[in-house]
């Protein structure tokens, strides 16, 4: 199925499929579970729109490239241009809150982080993005107080809460417009939580925002 944003209730929003900006190790929990130094500043990369697919429905695991990881992550669409925009312009431009799976291949970028070379062979493959719908913005009481889980066949694997972001979302989305003007239809991933590992074909996964979003999906 071709992706297209859409809000919970499957209305299809009038906005085009664009970029994926995601900030990396945005969890200090995370950073430390993979060893890595916890950055002074937002760590970014982008993950282009061929990377997307619907949360909804089966997604594909790559063979044959090593190891694929989960990392389960709140997700905001953007509605506005934005560009070197303000916290006020940055709130106003929200035009959804959603979940996606950054999904990684680990052992490939393991060897690209031991070259000094870029990701995106690991991040931005094709199918690396599945999003879930987006629930309206006045939904979410409090960015920074969300709950972020996922179970993979009946097992909790990820629970962390949006509180422990190192950069928090309107900070996020002021820095990323300072340096890549946001469109609407942009979607921006704000990082996971500790717990992330690997994914298989013929995993069951349910990945849900607090009380907001509940989606089932599977690897396939």
């Amino acid at each position: 199925m071709q992706y297209t944003h859409r809000m919970k209730d499957s209305t299809e929003i009038d906005l085009p499929l664009g970029k994926v900006v995601c900030v990396g190790r945005n969890y200090a929990d995370h950073a430390a579970e993979l060893n890595n130094p916890i950055p002074t500043e937002p760590m970014l990369f982008i993950k282009p729109a061929s990377s997307v697919v619907a949360l909804e429905e089966p997604f594909v695991v790559p063979q044959g490239l090593g190891s694929v990881h989960f990392e389960t992550e709140m997700t905001i669409l953007i509605g506005e241009r934005l560009q070197h925009a303000d916290l006020s312009a940055a709130k106003a431009a929200i035009a959804g809150v959603g979940l996606g799976l950054d999904l990684t291949l680990r052992d490939l970028q393991d060897e690209l982080k031991k070259k000094g070379h870029p990701w995106e062979k690991a991040k931005a493959f094709d199918g690396a993005c599945p999003l879930s719908v987006f629930v309206q913005p006045e939904q979410v009481a409090d960015l920074q107080d969300q709950q972020i889980r996922l179970i993979v066949n009946g097992e909790q694997r990820q629970n962390g809460n949006s509180s422990q972001m190192l950069n928090q979302v309107l900070p996020l989305i002021s820095y990323i417009s300072a340096f890549f003007t946001l469109e609407p239809g942009d979607v921006v991933l704000t990082g996971t939580p500790a717990g992330v590992g690997p994914v298989v074909p013929g995993d069951e996964l349910l990945v849900e925002l607090a009380d907001l979003l509940s989606v089932k999906t599977s690897a396939r």
